[in-house]
């Protein structure tokens, strides 16, 4: 005798009924829609949880059921943890969402997805449901081939990314265990699934030469190879400048322009010239003539879609993946000495105290005198007699004028309030086989800095341009601090005795005004770092807000346009407007632009957002380049440090967590962690606002700039992780803290417990004035809070010499209590012609 088998309502059916109710529902009434009899309701039971479990139906508060819409979900994409959790980065930039380690097993790092905000975390932070995955992003991805028990599988190189691929020996290819490889997703994973794939590529050994960058470019998606169509339309573009494209520009080639880089660049978009002003007043005119990208990657193209796609230039050590094809690249865009190049203009005329008193756009052709490097620039400005500047003959009267121009900018940056914070950065000298020899410090000298006073200025004056012209384009926008940033640096200057003027809105003047307080202190470089992080990264954005660490009220990247493609739009915004049209960027989805017709009129409302999503794209790709580029070098310093392990050096604490110090090394410009089950058996508490560990029972703190003596003890090149100890017999000149003082703000307790996984490099700090780009990438608060830890058990009985240590290190703190402390201590006219100068 057969079962009768029971027939279950779908999903659909379902939320067929309460589409069709418009109302919410009881269970009793969806039963009843749905005719259900005694035997279904138990299944249709499980089937509602399930569903509400998934956010396609809510509850309200009483308890009836309604339809979720999609105005309910938050859009995002999937930002995963080493450790196994993620994040939803909202499109709408809210708050970003917890995802638990339940929810990631849905998706991948990358991943689009649609979100149920479900409540908040014990901190009022969000966490959210994944209801829907709109956009599997993560098809490829690169890691090691490895054999468990007969199972192949395939073990990301990236950390964020927790699920092994299963590979089936049939699609394993010519790869064998061990092997660094390629793998195409073929399965997704699901909550009950293991993502499935394929070998699509054999990369190598994982200690190959230049391996680290093989798999960067792979691990962050970086487009590194351009495709057919591309390199059939560059072999097309000419190799000199044509006569035709003289016509519309103004002749240049009789003045003396020069580029000024470093001795490894090859691309030169910018080149200078620098005279007197004919005012009698005094003054400059400066001429900032800009590789004419434009001219040649017109929108739509095959170059335009892949630059789009890559966003900018990526630089590794002895190795750069471009923007655009070599040909133009280093060939006919860039400003080579001694050949014919069509530029784009930004004509200034300065006044004597570095005012920027009228300027114009224009196209121009220059033919550039000389390819001059900032070393032997600064070599002859320091000594007018010496070979470099009598090599240069009547230029050198030129980089005078030049220098002269610099000093006056720079003192007027000083008087406007921009930030100059001086931090020590590094390069890495790399031996024949690609790997570190040793890093050393990278001299800045003013001719880097005249270079950027003028590069500042030519991005000045062409997003005023802009601005007054109310044509639409992406600006270089830097805010100032967040309430929170602000209120816990606050809080750490009010520990060393230092104020912050400007009340809830400071402005970058009481920045820099405090900067100067500072300048000579012992604590200088811990003040400068605590500043800097509770800066905003800077973006691109058509929304201008003014850029905060410039002091500037308007400002745009115009001066690199072979490598930053939101350059190449702010120059077609330009020529648009001097051609008298309307720059209008192509859509960046790929449907839209294959449907796309470039006939129909574009409203407003769609113009800025094609905009909106440009300055969204622009940015991601230009973390995208910073987070590929700092993975090279972290696997390189940890291979430079794998040999020496057990050695032992000086170095400061240059990061503070919950979970333990990062030690910068000062002879070797390496960093690492000395984990807080290091420290000792006491419990330390931290304080996120001082930035600090201290000792609940000795009163013993660890800060940002302390110095310290280390052995490395542990390298980790798959974590990029690199963990030292403390050695023992040490006198630290760590600060104690006072009897009776009150305990810090924002502290939390955490006892000794090994974090596992691995931290973005804090100590990459890159200076917010000089707008590159990139922030400190200090450590989420979830990532402090996920390290809570268990005090080591303490022994019943401490042994004699256990009690002499204590009493020798209870010396050692009323001596550092006696260690003296530090004390605390207008718009521009528009004109529209310019004469050529002679």
């Amino acid at each position: 005798m057969h079962k009768t088998e029971i027939k279950i309502p779908s999903r659909e059916d379902i939320l067929a009924v309460l589409r069709q109710a418009q109302a919410p529902l009881t269970r009793e009434q969806v039963y009843e829609h749905l005719k259900l009899t005694e035997d279904q309701i138990p299944i249709i039971e499980k089937r509602l949880n399930a569903m509400e479990r998934d956010g396609q139906l809510m509850p309200n508060r009483k308890g009836m059921l309604l339809l979720s819409t999609k105005l309910d979900f938050v859009a995002g994409r999937v930002a995963g943890h080493r450790d196994g959790f993620g994040f939803l980065v909202r499109d709408d930039r809210g708050p970003d969402a917890f995802l638990s380690p339940r929810e990631m097993q849905k998706v991948l790092h990358g991943d689009r997805v649609l979100v149920r905000i479900t409540g908040t975390d014990h901190r009022g932070k969000p966490e959210g449901t994944i209801v829907e995955v709109t956009e599997r992003k993560t098809n490829r991805l690169v890691g090691r081939l490895v054999s468990e028990r007969g199972i192949l599988l395939v073990i990301p190189e990236d950390q964020r990314i927790k699920h092994d691929i299963l590979v089936s020996p049939k699609d394993v290819g010519n790869a064998t265990p061990g092997k660094v490889v390629t793998v195409e997703i073929i399965e997704q994973p699901t909550r009950h699934s293991q993502p499935i794939g394929k070998v699509a590529e054999v990369l190598g050994e994982l200690d190959d030469p230049g391996m680290e960058i093989e798999i960067a470019v792979r691990k962050f998606d970086v487009p590194h190879e351009f495709n057919l169509l591309t390199m059939n339309q560059a072999e097309s573009i000419p190799n000199e400048v044509e006569h035709k494209d003289l016509k519309g520009r103004v002749d240049l080639r009789d003045v003396p322009f020069v580029t000024i880089d470093g001795e490894d660049a090859r691309d030169f978009d910018d080149a200078v010239y620098c005279t007197p002003s004919n005012d009698t007043k005094g003054g400059w005119r400066l001429l900032v003539a800009i590789a004419d990208v434009s001219h040649y990657v017109l929108p739509g193209t095959p170059i335009d879609q892949e630059a789009t796609k890559r966003g900018t230039s990526v630089y590794f050590p002895r190795r750069v993946i471009p923007m655009l094809p070599e040909k133009l690249s280093n060939g006919l865009c860039s400003l080579n000495p001694g050949v014919d190049r069509l530029v784009l203009v930004c004509d200034m005329i300065i006044g004597p105290k570095g005012a920027i008193k009228a300027y114009q756009f224009y196209n121009a052709v220059i033919h550039s005198s000389a390819r001059l490097t900032y070393n032997q620039v600064w070599d002859a400005l320091t000594d007018p007699q010496s070979m470099a500047a009598k090599a240069m003959g009547s230029g050198y009267g030129d980089i005078e004028n030049l220098y002269t121009l610099f000093k006056v900018l720079f003192e007027s940056r000083q008087r406007r309030g921009a930030m100059e914070i001086d931090t020590v950065e590094t390069q890495v000298m790399l031996d024949p086989d690609g790997k570190i020899d040793k890093i050393v410090p990278k001299r800045r000298n003013d001719a880097h800095r005249l270079i950027e006073e003028c590069m500042l200025a030519a991005n000045v004056c062409a997003a005023d341009f802009l601005e007054r012209s109310k044509h639409p384009s992406l600006y270089r926008v830097h805010e100032g601090p967040t309430v929170e940033k602000l209120q816990n640096l606050r809080a750490f200057l009010r520990s060393v005795g230092l104020t912050l003027d400007g009340g809830d809105d400071p402005t970058s003047m009481d920045y820099a005004n405090l900067m100067k307080k500072i300048q000579g202190r012992p604590d200088q470089a811990l003040l400068q770092t605590m500043m800097l992080r509770s800066m905003q990264q800077a973006i691109y954005t058509p929304h201008n807000s003014g850029h905060f660490g410039l002091a500037y009220p308007a400002y745009a990247h115009f001066t690199s346009p072979i490598r930053r493609y939101p350059d190449l739009m702010v120059h077609r915004s330009i020529k648009a407007l001097l051609a008298g049209k309307r720059y209008v960027p192509l859509p960046l989805d790929e449907r839209e632009f294959e449907d796309f017709d470039p006939k129909r009129r574009v409203d407003k409302a769609e113009e800025l957002a094609r905009w909106d999503q440009s300055g969204n794209w622009f940015s991601s790709t230009e973390r995208r380049a910073d987070e590929a580029s700092r993975d090279v070098m972290s696997w390189l310093k940890c291979f430079f440090m794998k040999e020496r392990v057990g050695d032992t050096f000086q170095g400061h604490v240059s990061g503070v967590t919950s979970f333990g110090l990062f030690i910068t090394l000062d002879a070797l410009y390496v960093e690492g962690l000395v984990h807080v089950s290091e420290l000792g058996t006491e419990y330390f508490q931290y304080s996120d606002s001082l930035h600090e560990l201290r000792g609940e029972r000795s009163g013993i703190r660890y800060r940002l700039t302390d110095p310290i003596n280390v052995q490395v003890s542990r390298v980790d090149l798959d974590a990029r992780r690199i963990e030292f100890r403390l050695v023992q017999g040490v006198k630290f000149e760590s600060l104690m803290r006072d009897p009776g003082s009150a305990k810090p703000n924002g502290k939390s307790g955490n006892r000794p417990q090994r974090q596992q996984g691995r931290r973005t490099n804090p100590t990459q700090l890159q200076n917010a004035v000089q707008d590159a780009g990139k922030t400190a990438p200090v450590l989420p608060p979830e990532e402090s809070t996920s390290s809570r830890g268990v005090n080591k058990k303490r022994a019943a009985d401490e042994s004699r010499s256990k009690a002499a240590a204590e009493k020798k290190r209870k010396e050692e703190i009323q001596k550092a209590k006696r260690v003296a402390r530090p004390k605390p201590a207008t718009g521009s006219k528009m004109r529209t012609a310019a004469k050529k100068p002679r």
